[in-house]
């Protein structure tokens, strides 16, 4: 029977959104969900080593986020933002973006910024993306260009920022400790990733836990909310992800340990991954993925989960729900449970907020 959406609804009030990232990363709270015992118990990130164990491998997505966030100017002096999503096929230097004000930049226009950059609206689509053709100063890639000039792509639900002190902080810690800043390929970041220090990351190694990474290159689709009827209904958005043979052969043989995901965005790799190879890859893999992970779903390569709080109706509450109990549909009402719980006990929420660690 279809899944309707309503049953991923919950009250989530603004104050509980955070809006800024905690004072130190792994000083966020950390909500532990026993599934076995049907309990959850109260902690802070820090105590992360008190849950795992020797042999337990963290897969995490290394995605490094673009500031995908360029101003400029039309030729009448008018303001453009152009938000990158994600290179074209057609032709170097080519990106599909989101243009505001898309509907007085229509294809053949142009927009730029004096000696950096000129941008041409090549063409549109159903969506309203649109794919433009960049010419920058000395051929700069549009990566290298939005490193320079670019500013960091927060979420829709996080308020404007007014000050160069404001967008530094961001700059600074909406990325991960162990993003690949050399190649910056997502527009919003895997944020449960946020929550590891360096120091955690040692103390970790010290007993015993691996750490296996992928890349999977995040799009603005993971904020899109679920509004058809059923889920089922839902059109899922598509991202590239990246992984190694030997991240790969960890998923097939972990040993003796728990393949713990690191957010969302692995769980998606790692799912994808596994259906489309259950065998042994020889070659790196990179593949495109309209994963819809929903209950009653079993998981082939996950055996625990740390996450954040998700925003109510979205496919990451979802892949949620389906993780607290695989298999079946019991997981929705206990996940309305536990986000009460978070509410009631003022948790910080979506992407700058705490954790929630699944065992």
């Amino acid at each position: 029977m279809p899944l309707r959406t309503e049953l991923f609804d919950y009250d989530l009030p603004e104050r509980l959104i955070a809006q800024t990232p905690a004072a130190r990363r792994d000083g966020s709270r950390l909500l532990v969900v026993d599934r076995r015992a049907h309990t959850v118990a109260h902690h802070v990130f820090a105590e992360l080593p008190d849950f795992l164990r020797a042999g337990d491998i963290l897969f995490r997505n290394n995605a490094a986020v673009l500031p995908a966030r360029l101003l400029a100017l039309r030729p009448t002096g008018g303001k453009v933002e152009c938000f990158l999503l994600r290179p074209a096929a057609t032709a170097p230097n080519e990106w599909w973006c989101l243009l505001r004000p898309g509907r007085r930049l229509p294809a053949g226009a142009t927009f730029g910024r004096e000696a950096e950059f000129t941008a041409t609206v090549m063409a549109k689509d159903a969506d309203g993306a649109a794919r433009i053709a960049f010419v920058t100063r000395r051929n700069e890639s549009v990566p290298a260009l939005a490193r320079r000039l670019g500013q960091v792509p927060l979420p829709p639900y996080i308020h404007h920022r007014h000050t160069e002190e404001e967008r530094r902080l961001d700059r600074e810690r909406y990325q991960t400790v162990y993003a690949d800043r050399a190649h910056p390929v997502a527009v919003a970041a895997p944020t449960a990733g946020l929550h590891f220090t360096p120091e955690l990351l040692e103390r970790l190694a010290a007993t015993g836990v691996r750490c296996a990474d992928l890349t999977l290159h995040v799009g603005l689709g993971t904020f899109r909310p679920v509004t058809t009827e059923t889920i089922e209904q839902h059109p899922m958005h598509h991202e590239v992800y990246e992984l190694a043979p030997e991240t790969h052969g960890l998923l097939l043989a972990p040993g003796p340990g728990r393949r713990v995901a690191v957010g969302t965005t692995a769980v998606r790799a790692i799912e994808d991954s596994l259906e489309r190879h259950p065998q042994p890859l020889h070659e790196p893999l990179v593949a495109d993925t309209g994963i819809f992970i929903h209950p009653p779903r079993e998981f082939r390569g996950v055996d625990a989960l740390i996450t954040n709080f998700h925003q109510p109706r979205s496919t990451l509450l979802c892949l949620v729900a389906a993780f607290l109990s695989p298999g079946s549909t019991d997981g929705i009402a206990w996940i309305k449970e536990i986000y009460a719980e978070a509410v009631a006990r003022e948790y910080r929420f979506l992407s700058y907020g705490d954790a929630m660690l699944i065992l």
